[in-house]
């Protein structure tokens, strides 16, 4: 269920039998990618590492999740057409020329990159994505750089954000795009909506 002010998010409950189990955000958007286009329902997963794993508070213990301990999460999950083609990801999308030079655009499922808390506000089940469309300058992103780790280049006059259920985008030149660090190809033209409690996963 979509979480909701005051409810609690999620259940106790270990992972099911032979159940996958997987290290990262990549291992995850494969494993999704593949159930989707076989037209297979999506199976229950350990999360054990990655930027959706962090977000949702996951311990990275394998031990856990077939444990008490143990929490069964819905999770929502991102889905972008690009020249025609149907691709999926479970904690960002990121289209860029260059981390210090020209736009970049990312709709994040989750609230981190690596190290960095470039979207403060994302819930992976909240049936939302967190939209950020950049126009820095080099001086300002030097400056956004040192206070992503803790989330605080946000607000900013040239960090344009919106959440949406569903997004479409539009570059002035094609844009390279990353599916939770995977590069999938270039495109100036982006449709994206997110699935909401598409994937249940257990950390």
């Amino acid at each position: 269920m979509t979480i909701e002010r005051g409810v609690e998010w999620g259940s106790a409950g270990q992972l099911p039998g032979g159940a996958p189990v997987v290290q990262s955000d990549a291992e995850l958007t494969a494993l999704v990618t593949r159930h989707r286009r076989a037209g297979k329902p999506l199976p229950t997963v350990g999360l054990l590492g990655g930027d959706l794993c962090r977000t949702v508070g996951g311990r990275g213990d394998v031990d856990r999740l077939r444990s008490e301990h143990a929490r069964l999460l819905p999770v929502d999950v991102g889905s972008v057409l690009i020249d025609g083609g149907l691709h999926w990801f479970v904690a960002h999308l990121v289209a860029r020329r260059s981390w210090w030079r020209g736009r970049i655009w990312a709709a994040c499922n989750a609230q981190w990159i690596g190290s960095w808390d470039i979207a403060p506000r994302a819930h992976p089940g909240d049936g939302k994505l967190d939209v950020l469309d950049v126009h820095l300058s080099l001086g300002d992103r030097l400056a956004a750089r040192k206070r992503l780790p803790t989330g605080t280049h946000v607000p900013h006059p040239d960090i344009t954000q919106q959440r949406a259920k569903a997004v479409q985008v539009a570059f002035e030149r094609p844009l390279t795009v990353y599916l939770d660090g995977s590069e999938v190809g270039s495109a100036r033209q982006l449709s994206v909506r997110l699935e909401p409690d598409a994937l249940t996963i257990v950390v």
